[in-house]
Order: C-alpha cells, then structure tokens, then sequence
C-alpha cells in the first residue's frame, strides 16, 4: 500500500502534482491509503473527481487504469474478450496443418495468449510498481447489474473468466469511483468504500487551484477570472461552470494575450466555460457586464 504517514503528506504529494485539496479531502484520501478502501467521490462535473486519481499515480509513481463507465456496459467489457480473429486465424492454420487434438486445440484457443484484458482485469494482476489506481469513472452512468458485479469484484478483488477460474489481485488496487449523481448509486456499493462530497472551491481555494495549472496568467486577472466564474455559478444556468472550465477559460485567455477582463473578451471565449447555447444566450451582452461588476465588486469587497 501507498506510504503516507500524515494528512499533511497527502496534500503535499497531491499538491506538488497540481492538485490542490483541502484538509477533508485530504482526510478521506489518506484514510482510503491506510485502510485500503475504495474510495467513493461524488460531485458536480469538472470539479477534480476524475484528477485526484490521475494525481494520487502520478506522486506515488503507480500506473493508472481508467474504467470509463457508459450505459449498457456489462461484466465481460469491463473485465475481458476473447481475439476471436486471432483465434479463427489459430483454428484454420491447425485445420491446414492437418488438424489438432480437440481438447488441445481449445486449451490453446482460451489462453492468456488470446485474452483481451479490460480494466478490472488489467488492475488484478501484479505489477512491479506496486497495486495500480483503479479508476471506475462516472459510475453513475451504468445500471444496477453492473453496480451488483462490481460489487462482488470489490469485496474480494477478484474476478472469474470461465475458461480460465478466478484471478484475484495478490494486492489490491487503489480504487477510485466517480460519480456526478446523475442517479443515486446503491448503498450496498457505497458501504464499501469511504465516501467524500466533493464541492465547488471557495474563492481563495480556487485561485490557489488556477495559480497551480496556470501560472503563468497574472496574478490579478486570476482572481477576476475566478470571481467572475464564482459569480457565474450563482446565476440560473442548465449546467454551472466547474474547475475543468475555470483552467480551460484561463489558458484561452491565455493564449489570447489577454491582461484584462472585458464584456468583449467574454463574449468571445463564453465557450469555454459554458457549454449549452441558452446559458451562453443568457450571459451574452449586458448580463456579462453585469456579472463581471459583481465580480468585481466581490473582490474591491474582500
């Protein structure tokens, strides 16, 4: 398991990966290292659930496996396939050579040579390194049969292939699940694992969060971008800007050479941060001057 003697060493670990985490999160991450539970994060789109598994591999040097859930995927996606065109090719090349032994032929034919690892596969084998980071993303978007499997293959870290038994993870893997709640997952599956919320940044959070993986956008013009995408978020939108779009509106600024903050600026980079045409309708014009004068206001306020 993952080294960490402190809070504190978590955050700094995170951190010095570009991720910025408050105490709480921190907490949680370190209590899923020491205890080697799966640790269960839900949220708002865009506001770091997916980035915190990408940093926890990258400071503590672990490969990353990445299970992006969708609807309609099943146990035998996640976990493997067989290469049926490899085998078909095997099968005629033992028919010209005069044929095979039955039995021999099909041990051959369902062997790890013609198995197709998917991620839960991939994150119960052993690794040099270390147990992987297991990240099952966006598990909201799956359905309940999915949930009741994966449920087993957590409990026990293990997974069965009929042609081959039960495979199971000689250490278990940092596992990491996403959720954007756009269904309540069941609470068998959530007893499992340490559970965190994980909410949009305070203002001083996220400056902190844009100084980290912007830095070279001047110090001022980050903290309006930020009070004006705070702003934002207070207004009634069909899809609230999160942290994702903050970092992506300020390298467009950017990469515009932009020093300041314009109701004409905004209207050109909207796209940045909102991503649905009737929030974009409804910020355009007087409504971005609007916003960004609360903004600015906030900040000649704090």
């Amino acid at each position: 398991m993952m080294q960490v003697a402190t809070i504190e060493q978590v955050q700094t670990a995170l951190g010095e990966q570009g991720y910025v985490c408050d105490r709480a999160l921190a907490t949680v991450v370190f209590l899923s290292l020491k205890l080697g539970r799966p640790l269960f994060l839900e949220g708002e789109a865009g506001v770091g659930k997916t980035e915190i598994a990408k940093a926890l591999a990258a400071a503590f040097g672990r490969r990353l496996i990445r299970l992006q859930c969708y609807e309609g995927l099943d146990a035998s996606s996640a976990v493997y396939e067989w290469n049926f065109a490899a085998q078909m090719v095997a099968i005629r090349t033992a028919e010209a050579a005069g044929g095979a032994d039955r039995a021999t032929l099909q041990g051959e034919l369902f062997s790890d040579e013609f198995l197709i690892e998917r991620p839960l596969l991939e994150a119960m084998r052993p690794d040099a390194n270390g147990p992987p980071v297991l990240l099952i993303d966006e598990l909201d978007r799956t359905d309940e049969p999915f949930e009741a499997f994966l449920l087993e293959a957590l409990s026990d870290f293990q997974v069965t292939i009929p042609e081959l038994g039960t495979i199971k993870a000689p250490v278990p893997p940092i596992v990491v699940l996403t959720s954007n709640r756009t269904r309540e997952v069941h609470d068998a599956l959530k007893r499992r694992c340490l559970y965190h919320w994980v909410d949009y940044p305070d203002f001083d959070r996220e400056v902190e969060i844009l100084n980290a993986r912007a830095p070279a956008l001047a110090a001022q013009l980050s903290r309006e971008v930020v009070a004006f995408v705070q702003s934002l978020r207070t207004e009634d939108l069909f899809k609230k800007p999160g942290v994702a779009e903050t970092i992506d509106w300020a390298n467009c600024l950017l990469a515009l050479d932009v020093i300041d903050l314009s109701p004409a600026v905004i209207a050109d980079t909207l796209g940045a941060i909102l991503k649905y045409q009737d929030d974009i309708s409804k910020v355009q014009g007087s409504e971005a001057k609007r916003i960004l004068d609360q903004a600015r206001a906030s900040l000649d306020a704090g």
